[in-house]
């Protein structure tokens, strides 16, 4: 009489371990660089000076159009980043930033320097255009802003959304010949602004399918492949060749 032996899954194992070394390993490393840069100091003396990323108004006349993002408050900085809009129609003598926030007006106008260090990181673009094709997109922005509707006070939510990314998310996807998405770093992209669990991706060049911002895919021209796994983000893209990991973000070519 033969004993009963349970079933084995060799591949489901090894799945399960290449899924955990893909969340842990990126993670750890994004944790030491925390530990060993300059970015776990108190954050009411932490740096908010311009970084020097945007022209003087007067040298620079023409629309302007920004997306900036850049690593969170302390801890969480190892897992996400900060993401916020900053536009200047011609001939205008500075630059307007808005951010959504946890404290104070949910929205902010000008709280901060449009190029700001958040708190000590240094933010890099996303998304940038100029000149007469700055122009059109900005009264698209200023709308977009107007009317988004998660801007009441206790609406914000670190986690899953909506958030900062949330925000930027949906304004971006008012304006899509932008042609850009946030890094996969920006918890929170993946919420559901506008309450749909299915539709375009913010690009405009593919689709994208949430559960309240908990799980989700999205699949375009310009964000590649993304899977959502309670705000952890993997993925692929194939137009600027990049693997796209927690915590560490997009790795490979620039953006």
């Amino acid at each position: 009489m033969h004993e009963f032996a349970p079933p084995k899954f060799p591949c489901l194992r090894k799945s399960v371990i290449i899924f955990l070394a893909l969340l842990i390993a990126p993670i750890t490393i994004s944790a030491v660089k925390y530990l060993l840069g300059d970015r776990s100091v108190d954050w009411q003396i932490a740096d908010r000076s311009s970084a020097g990323l945007l022209p003087s108004p007067r040298e620079h006349p023409e629309a302007v159009v920004r997306v900036y993002a850049a690593r969170t408050v302390r801890w969480r900085g190892i897992f996400a980043v900060h993401s916020w809009i900053v536009v200047k129609e011609r001939g205008a003598s500075r630059y307007t930033r808005y951010d959504y926030t946890a404290w104070g007006e949910p929205i902010r106008i000008n709280g901060f320097a449009a190029d700001g260090r958040w708190f000590g990181g240094t933010p890099e673009a996303v998304a940038a255009a100029d000149g007469e094709t700055a122009e059109r997109m900005i009264p698209k922005i200023r709308a977009a802003v107007e009317r988004y509707e998660l801007r009441s006070y206790g609406d914000y939510r670190a986690w899953p959304g909506p958030n900062s990314n949330t925000f930027v998310t949906a304004v971006m996807a008012a304006v899509p010949e932008l042609q850009a998405t946030l890094p996969p770093t920006a918890i929170g992209k993946d919420f559901p602004y506008n309450g749909d669990m299915f539709g375009p991706t913010a690009s405009g060049t593919g689709v994208r399918f949430t559960l309240g911002g908990y799980l989700g895919l999205a699949v375009g021209w310009i964000e590649g492949i993304e899977v959502n796994f309670f705000g952890a983000v993997f993925g692929i893209d194939l137009r600027r060749p990049a693997v796209k990991l927690p915590g560490l973000g997009r790795v490979g070519f620039s953006v």
